[in-house]
């Protein structure tokens, strides 16, 4: 019979290592969400402000329109691709 020894520090150590590698990647998809609503927000403002200055349908708010929904449709990409990514990694490591 094989019999294994672990110290209280050793355990701990594994405990810890895996309890910040497994919020890593929690921390990691926060800040990207952080950085899409940063920069939704700053788009936003400038749509406020091309509004403000020349008026609702001028061509500069137009253009701050396209801007936003292009930053929109980047930010969700990203998250489908990386739900998508997850979802096929979770499967893989499973077989």
């Amino acid at each position: 019979m094989i019999r294994l020894t672990f110290s209280k520090g050793r355990v701990i150590g594994i405990a810890l290592g895996a309890f910040f590698a497994l919020s890593g990647a929690t921390a990691a998809r926060a800040d990207n969400w952080r950085s899409c609503e940063k920069k939704i927000a700053h788009e936003q403002r400038e749509l406020d402000k091309a509004i403000a200055h020349h008026g609702y349908n001028s061509r500069q708010a137009n253009e701050e329109r396209r801007e936003l929904n292009r930053l929109y449709e980047r930010c969700e990409r990203r998250d489908r691709d990386r739900d998508r990514d997850e979802y096929r990694n979770y499967y893989r490591d499973r077989d």
